[in-house]
């Protein structure tokens, strides 16, 4: 009974604070201010904090710009993870635009959604990206294309990588930084997390996301790491796929150690 009051609780908090941000949340994105960037900030620490999730931090955001941030991607927390940490915008497909509550948060922050299905947009899907990056923006993509169980790195796709060459000519110094991230979900109620309870904290897409969300505000203490890896930089003589090897490379080396409990 306690656990599910502690559920009530912070959904209603979540809400509550749910509504007081997005007017304000609106008004910045109607001004284009620069803080239209850390409202998105604020709400997911928020979220993180009532769902449950603690955050550590190993390694630092590159400082230098344009920069793409490389990720896996097990679950929707990894959102709520890399979005409690830093200012930047993901890039998702374009179904989730018309996800319920979900939906409509990841268009108030700027979302850049793309559609894998349609081969002849994907051009300018890419040239959105290289403006964003140009523009000064953290730009976040998740390459594999979906989400995995959190145990591996699925095989990356290096299409969307072509969103760096695009931001190349854009870029005032010629290049751009790209970063891997490893996000390793490793406890659970300060124990380690082993494969057994790996499904509360991963979410494949074949799971219905009520039954998920829920299971994770009755647990209401998953540990997630993650962890900055060393970044490339990507110049108009790069090789898109050379660089894709060496970011799935650090990738599957950091969740490895990491879920390994190094």
């Amino acid at each position: 009974m306690i656990s599910w009051l502690r559920v009530v609780l912070c959904m209603l908090v979540l809400v509550l604070c749910t509504l007081v941000l997005v007017p304000l949340q609106l008004f910045f994105l109607w001004c284009d201010t620069p803080q239209r960037r850390k409202v998105p900030r604020l709400w997911h620490r928020l979220a993180c904090r009532m769902i449950g999730i603690r955050v550590h931090v190993h390694g630092m955001l590159d400082r230098q710009r344009p920069l793409l941030l490389i990720s896996n991607h097990a679950s929707w927390k990894d959102i709520l993870v890399l979005g409690s940490i830093a200012d930047v915008a993901f890039v998702a497909k374009s179904d989730v635009k018309s996800w319920p509550v979900f939906g409509l948060l990841a268009r108030l922050q700027k979302t850049i959604f793309i559609a894998r299905d349609q081969k002849r947009s994907t051009g300018n899907q890419v040239n959105e990206i290289g403006s964003r990056l140009a523009g000064g923006e953290v730009v976040v993509l998740f390459p594999e294309g979906t989400t995995s169980d959190g145990n591996r790195l699925l095989e990356i796709k290096t299409s969307l990588f072509g969103a760096a060459a695009a931001a190349v000519p854009l870029s005032p110094t010629g290049v751009v930084h790209v970063q891997p991230v490893a996000i390793a979900y490793t406890g659970i109620h300060g124990m380690p997390m082993g494969r057994y309870h790996r499904p509360v904290a991963a979410w494949p897409g074949d799971i219905p996301l009520a039954p998920h969300l829920l299971g994770i505000l009755h647990e209401g203490a998953v540990d997630v790491d993650v962890i900055f890896g060393e970044q490339i930089t990507y110049t108009d003589q790069s090789n898109r796929k050379l660089v894709s090897r060496e970011i799935e490379k650090s990738l599957r080396s950091m969740l490895s150690l990491k879920l390994r409990g190094r």
